[in-house]
């Protein structure tokens, strides 16, 4: 009996000049190859005028788009390269320069609300100071508008908000449900993103019920480990798969120059 062939999708992945990464681009690309992933992206946080140190520079897009095409021809017999931005959601703040750049996918991602960068360790202390489902709504009011923006192809670690396991009163269902409903009647892809597992909340994002509410909504989902080190590539994979799996999803997408494909994972 002939076995169906499968995919290993990482689309998100960072690089060294994020200013809080560390290891070469070739290191990260060997180390996906060990671990037998077929489609490996770099998804750079974009620049942006706000919050300089935790992001690329305007000036090194072309470098980096350089960087990221070489690699991709210098190992394309051993593995597929794709090259993407992470881009942050803060009305105002978005470059036309990076949602007209020529590449492969952009990652919608909300880390702000009202310039408070909420998942930071260095910010924590306001999170005493505010009311938590508060925090919650105007996190997932933001998702809303950054899905329904239709810039975006993947929704970036859909319950971030989480990171830090301050948890809301309020049904999480409820509150997500609006920005779920938004992502079904857009073309946005879902973003299995692993690094929760290495957060303090501890698991994957979105949580096992938020992914539920996806796959009854028929949203499509794809894979990304979010490694800012070489240990961190390709991380959690299995653990994110079997739970996708468990859920009743079979197939990922993957981009290509901003088109979207289906495989089977």
């Amino acid at each position: 009996m002939l076995s169906m062939k499968t995919t290993r999708i990482d689309l998100h992945n960072h690089t060294t000049r994020c200013n809080h990464a560390e290891g070469t681009v070739d290191e990260y690309i060997e180390r996906a190859i060990e671990l037998g992933i077929d489609i490996y992206g770099f998804s750079e946080h974009a620049p942006m005028d706000f919050d300089p140190k935790y992001r690329l520079k305007f000036e090194e897009m072309h470098a980096y788009t350089q960087e990221i095409l070489e690699a991709k021809e210098r190992y394309k017999a051993y593995i597929d390269i794709r090259l993407g931005y992470e881009v942050d959601w803060l009305q105002g703040h978005i470059d036309t320069r990076v949602l007209e750049a020529k590449v492969d996918y952009l990652i919608g991602s909300v880390h702000f609300i009202d310039k408070w960068s909420f998942d930071n360790p260095e910010f924590i202390g306001e999170w005493k100071r505010k009311d938590i489902d508060e925090i919650w709504r105007a996190y997932f009011e933001a998702t809303t508008a950054m899905v329904k923006s239709g810039k975006f192809d993947i929704v970036g670690h859909l319950d971030l908000i989480k990171v830090f396991k301050f948890m809301p009163k309020t049904d999480i269902r409820l509150l997500a449900k609006e920005t779920l409903d938004a992502i079904a009647k857009s073309p946005m892809t879902l973003e299995l993103n692993a690094a929760g597992l290495r957060k303090p909340i501890g698991e994957i994002y979105p949580s096992k019920v938020l992914l539920e509410m996806a796959y009854e909504r028929d949203i499509p989902i794809t894979f990304g480990s979010d490694a800012h080190s070489v240990a961190q590539v390709g991380f959690g994979y299995e653990s994110v798969k079997k739970l996708a799996q468990a859920i009743g999803y079979t197939q990922a997408v993957t981009f290509q120059e901003r088109q979207r494909e289906l495989v089977t994972f």
